[in-house]
């Protein structure tokens, strides 16, 4: 049977008042204590997007706590960074004053002129976003012509990643609220790596794709998947 086309922006389940408190809880444990947990799958979200030199101006979506930052050589380039939660954003400004944080939603029209950044990063990021063509429609137009997006997803819905997660964080959610994993999953990542991959195919030139961990090219067997894009 053939899977039809998402349509966009994607229906999100509404959470009630006390799985919203959940999802904020969730959201800083996760970037704040997470990460230590699993190192390698960190090390390649952070190391594959720096892998190429960045020079110029260069705008970071959906920033969290600022944690791909220190990965980044602040030395050659104007870094932005886009988040869109006020106390992140604070976190962010605390401990990375040279960075200009700005807190605003990557799906609606972005606070810059046209052809403004050199690159864009979006490290676990594109995943969550209902409506995923409208943020890349902003990228391509706040992105100079050949600009870059530098990208990281996970390997939704593919087996390992699926067992990976029941092992690690599903166990840590359901412990930490005691209540299903599933309907946070479910309104928190909405969107898989092919229709990701298809909607930035169809507005930037895809040019390095890496798995991770087995470099096989096949989202059942990785955790992520990294790749970089030029703005066409």
């Amino acid at each position: 049977m053939t899977k039809l086309p998402a349509t966009w922006p994607k229906q999100v389940p509404e959470l009630t008042p006390d799985q919203k408190r959940i999802q904020d809880d969730w959201m800083h444990y996760f970037h704040e204590v997470l990460p230590q947990r699993h190192g390698g799958l960190e090390r390649f979200s952070h190391e594959y997007p720096v892998r190429r030199a960045a020079t110029g101006v260069t705008l970071e979506i959906g920033a969290g706590l600022g944690e791909h930052i220190r990965y980044e050589d602040l030395s050659n380039q104007r870094y932005y960074a886009l988040e869109l939660r006020e106390d992140m954003a604070d976190d962010i400004r605390e401990r990375f004053p040279e960075v200009e944080t700005v807190v605003a939603d990557c799906q609606r029209r972005l606070p810059w002129d046209d052809d403004f950044f050199d690159r864009a990063v979006a490290i676990h990021v594109l995943e969550h976003l209902p409506n995923l063509p409208a943020a890349l429609d902003e990228l391509v137009r706040v992105l100079k012509p050949g600009g870059r997006l530098d990208v990281v997803i996970p390997c939704e819905g593919g087996l390992g990643y699926t067992l990976g997660r029941k092992l690690t964080v599903q166990r840590t959610f359901e412990r930490r609220y005691n209540t299903s994993y599933d309907w946070h999953i479910k309104s928190d990542h909405v969107n898989t790596p092919a229709e990701i991959l298809q909607e930035v195919g169809a507005r930037f030139v895809i040019s390095d794709r890496r798995y991770w961990p087995l470099r096989i090219p096949s989202v059942n067997l990785n955790l992520a998947l990294g790749f970089m894009a030029g703005r066409m």
